[in-house]
């Protein structure tokens, strides 16, 4: 009974688009004559088509890129020295809520080592919120994730990059070593504004670049999903195919012993679950075509089971997915 009330609840909220769409066109028939199992499956392959995708983004803000984590999005233009502040409102759109005029590293372009006065150019989170600060950074400082994956598959290095005040008994210059200060009463306003776990950072060199059309979103979820859809169905070749020649781990695997890797845990044709959520794909500042994805994974097999955060840096290359490094 229960799963005959499971199949029968799937088929009525996706009744309608079964019947509209001729992408799921067959999926009645799928499930008729072959049930469940046929009907997940040709659903989990649906969900790899740019098709649903296009019709899914339509209505949704996509100026960033496609979020589903983030309230708060902070932007940071280094040329124009400003940090801009957008917040979710009711209609799900991204407003601009504040602007505040901001100081950033001595020297221009982006940081690649310790003690280059270079502010970094990515995305980053937020990894905390600290109160007791030297006077110097002002009343509280936030510090940012860098650096984040890429900026280690690239080989950068140095630490300690924050958005914080101004000095409160000191003289400072107009520049910082690399990290981003406002002044006090802008620092406590952003204070009062964002939550940290449901923020993002982008920082650039110039004016936020342009938005990436609905199209290449929708590409880039499709693809993602096709991905999964190889590691879903133990589909290897095409699994491995998704990764880049480049590709490196965040732990330093080549793409070498990751295939390996991989062929081992395949083989064991194991039944999985592979669930994606909190999904974001943001188009990654200065760069061509290339995106950072995160979201939310749900993993369970026999042999394993994980529940966490996942984030990959993929670059398209003519529409396909490639994974240059993963965590």
């Amino acid at each position: 009974m229960i799963v005959l009330n499971k199949i029968y609840y799937l088929l009525l909220i996706t009744g309608f688009i079964l019947l509209s769409n001729p992408l799921l066109a067959d999926t009645l028939t799928q499930y008729r004559l072959h049930g469940i199992k046929n009907l997940e499956k040709q659903l989990d392959s649906d969900l790899s088509q740019p098709e649903y995708w296009n019709s899914y983004l339509k209505n949704i803000d996509t100026h960033f890129g496609y979020i589903e984590s983030y309230n708060n999005i902070l932007t940071c233009d280094k040329s124009g020295s400003t940090l801009s502040l957008y917040m979710k409102d009711a209609d799900n759109t991204y407003s601009l809520t504040k602007e505040y005029s901001a100081f950033t590293g001595k020297m221009k372009g982006d940081k690649v080592k310790e003690g280059d006065l270079k502010t970094p150019v990515g995305i980053y989170t937020i990894t905390k919120k600290i109160s007791k600060v030297d006077s110097f950074y002002g009343p509280m400082a936030f510090v940012t994730s860098y650096p984040n994956i890429y900026d280690r598959y690239r080989g950068k290095n140095g630490s300690g990059i924050w958005i914080h005040g101004l000095p409160i008994e000191q003289i400072r210059d107009k520049f910082t070593k690399g990290c981003i200060a406002i002044n006090n009463p802008s620092i406590e306003c952003l204070d009062r504004n964002i939550d940290i776990d449901k923020t993002v950072l982008i920082i650039n060199e110039e004016e936020s670049q342009k938005e990436v059309s609905k199209t290449t979103l929708a590409t880039v979820l499709a693809e993602l999903y096709s991905w999964r859809f190889a590691w879903l169905y133990n589909d290897s070749t095409t699994y491995l195919n998704f990764y880049d020649k480049e590709f490196l781990r965040f732990d330093g695997m080549n793409l070498k012993n990751f295939k390996n890797y991989k062929k081992r845990v395949f083989n064991k044709q194991e039944k999985k679950t592979i669930l994606f959520n909190k999904i974001n794909v943001m188009p990654y500042p200065n760069k061509e075509n290339m995106f950072k994805i995160t979201f939310f994974e749900i993993y369970k097999s026999n042999s394993f089971a994980f529940n966490g955060n996942k984030v990959l840096i993929i670059k398209l290359v003519d529409k396909k997915m490639k994974i240059i490094t993963e965590k």
